[in-house]
């Protein structure tokens, strides 16, 4: 028998494979009260459908949903694509960005129901581990952590169905499709089964949900403008929406033309390489169009230094370290920027590709009379570069003079 101490325990739960075996798991080894918490952050309705009374139907005391998309979508998503984020340069954090709010949330509803534990799906060997139990350490000290994988005797996702089977429990799992899929509405991810071998192509439909094969995508091409302020979507093609409405119609919109694919091989934090299928849609439309009003908006030193924040900012996101003094940092530079993306952008979405065809800033930087090659104005004057000239390479000349070469 586990801990007898733990009374109650509050799992973070999904629906999936891995969380509807902790609850009966739980009860059969803690002896302990089950409340299930799923935060709704943008699934679909099939994955949210009957959620409740499936936690129930497992063998969970209760089960709370909780609404999180719009503080998701402005607290979390929107600081991410104003930093310009990419893990390794590849990857839009979907999954990882999602863990604060849950983790956040879980903690909240814990203290409320004098939860004894906390407890979450992720296994082992995995990032979400970390991010979990980072956020869990730095939010409430004094309560109990479960992680099932690091504890229980089950070795594969197969186990785990054995174990359901034996519980006469049934599932929509099953041994020839056993994927890991994270969904939110962000984005979607798939790893595990056939992709483990990295051989195995990814053009294979049922790999992706969200988003259409880009070479079976429409024939023609579509256009929509985007009014950006201050950092946030204001409208789509003139008409305005809610920021979680923007994103709905983006993914939508970008769904239909394959964009935000990516087939990409990471490097997890524990130190293990994995293959992961991303969808990110709405958000790789919403990224294409803050670089371009950075184009005209951020000087050299600033672009540069915002170039490094979004490393760091990337690194601290996958890493699980939202919940530290170095993030707050960090947003204080993200929301300065912010506060100049104010433009209008025009971008092409055509078989998987967002092209940026026009764009404008009241805050714009871009002065045609000083890049101009025509000199009828004299603006820039072209014997002032000669001094700069010079003076920029002051050092490289004395270092020439002195035959130090």
């Amino acid at each position: 028998m586990k801990n007898s101490n733990i009374k109650k325990v509050l799992l973070a739960y999904s629906g999936g494979l891995d969380t509807s075996v902790i609850i009966p798991w739980i009860k059969e080894n803690y002896k302990s009260e089950v409340v299930a918490f799923v935060a709704n952050i943008g699934q679909s309705e099939d994955e949210l459908k009957n959620i409740e009374q499936k936690a129930i139907m497992l063998g969970a005391d209760k089960c709370y949903v909780k609404d999180l998309r719009k503080e998701f979508i402005k607290y979390y998503i929107y600081p991410l694509l104003q930093s310009c984020a990419l893990y390794e340069n590849n990857y839009f954090l979907g999954t990882s960005i999602a863990r604060p709010i849950i983790a956040k949330k879980q903690v909240e509803l814990a203290n409320e129901i004098n939860a004894d534990a906390l407890c979450h799906g992720a296994t082992g060997k995995g990032n979400d581990q970390i991010r979990f139990e980072s956020a869990y350490i730095s939010l409430a000290q004094d309560l109990k952590i479960i992680s099932p994988w690091r504890e229980w005797k089950f070795k594969s996702r197969l186990d785990l169905l054995k174990y359901l089977k034996q519980k006469n429990i049934k599932s929509n799992y099953n041994e020839k499709k056993i994927y890991s899929r994270d969904e939110n509405i962000f984005h979607l991810s798939t790893e595990g089964g056939e992709l483990e071998n990295l051989w195995n192509s990814s053009e294979k439909e049922h790999l992706w949900s969200l988003t259409i094969d880009p070479v079976a995508a429409k024939s023609k091409p579509e256009y929509i403008k985007v009014k950006m302020v201050n950092g946030y979507i204001n409208s789509i093609n003139n008409k305005k929406f809610s920021l979680l409405n923007s994103l709905q119609k983006l993914n939508k919109i970008g769904s239909s033309h394959g964009i935000g694919r990516i087939d990409f091989v990471e490097n997890r934090t524990v130190g293990i390489k994995s293959r992961g299928c991303y969808e990110t849609p709405g958000g790789t439309i919403i990224s294409k169009i803050i670089q371009s009003l950075d184009q005209l908006i951020l000087d050299r030193d600033c672009l540069r230094w915002k170039n490094v924040i979004a490393s760091e900012f990337s690194y601290l996101i996958y890493d699980g370290k939202w919940f530290t003094p170095f993030r707050k940092v960090l947003l204080k530079n993200i929301k300065f920027f912010a506060k100049f993306l104010t433009g209008t952008v025009i971008v092409r979405l055509y078989k998987g590709n967002v092209t940026v065809l026009k764009k404008k800033s009241q805050n714009s930087l871009y002065s045609k009379e000083f890049c101009t090659f025509n000199d009828e104005n004299f603006t820039y004057k072209h014997s002032d570069a000669d001094g700069f000239i010079k003076l920029l390479n002051m050092s490289s000349l004395i270092r020439s003079m002195k035959k130090l070469n």
